[in-house]
């Protein structure tokens, strides 16, 4: 059984919804986002609360997949457009420092050139100190991408640790060579 996909989902914080056909489009105080919902899933509303039902996903493995994935990705517009996303990225090494003007991205990274990243459309992005990057959006999986295609500029060093990281992201660092 889709556990997650049984459960119903809260609107609160300002959030609307509106259903027509097979288009979810909810919209907030931070913007609004839309979703096409998948052949299988039907979604009804009832008082403040959104409840998904899927036919025949007991039996069928793909739809009990989209069940849970068309719940989670609703949910996950409905916490977007009222409270938003948010990653946090650090720059760590001697010299790595970036500024932010006007959603464009300005990093230096020890290479010849700096490297110039504009936000994508939806995504703000700011830097308090020239060491941390803030990526802020209400798609979740804008704000991720984002914020992966900003570290792949310079993932973190394997043996000194340096490069552009999560804040919360874990570095296990190499042993160098041992003179014998």
């Amino acid at each position: 059984m889709s556990r997650i996909g049984k459960k119903p989902i809260a609107i609160d914080g300002g959030a609307k919804v509106e259903l027509a056909g097979r288009t979810v489009k909810i919209s907030g105080p931070k913007g609004e986002l839309t979703y096409e919902l998948p052949d299988c899933v039907a979604l009804t509303q009832e008082d403040s609360q959104l409840v998904f039902t899927c036919d025949g996903f007991e039996t069928d493995a793909r739809k009990k997949a989209l069940y849970g994935l068309a719940r989670s990705l609703v949910q996950n517009m409905v916490i977007g457009v009222t409270v938003g996303f948010k990653k946090e990225l650090q720059i760590v090494g001697v010299g790595y420092r970036g500024q932010c003007q006007q959603n464009m991205l300005n990093l230096n990274l020890g290479f010849s050139h700096a490297v110039q990243f504009p936000a994508p459309e939806g995504i703000a992005l700011s830097m308090p100190e020239n060491t941390r990057i803030i990526v802020e959006g209400i798609d979740k999986q804008l704000v991720g991408q984002t914020a992966a295609v900003i570290r792949g500029f310079r993932p973190p060093d394997a043996y000194k640790g340096k490069g552009i990281r999560y804040s919360d992201e874990q570095i296990s660092l190499k042993e160098g060579k041992t003179v014998g």
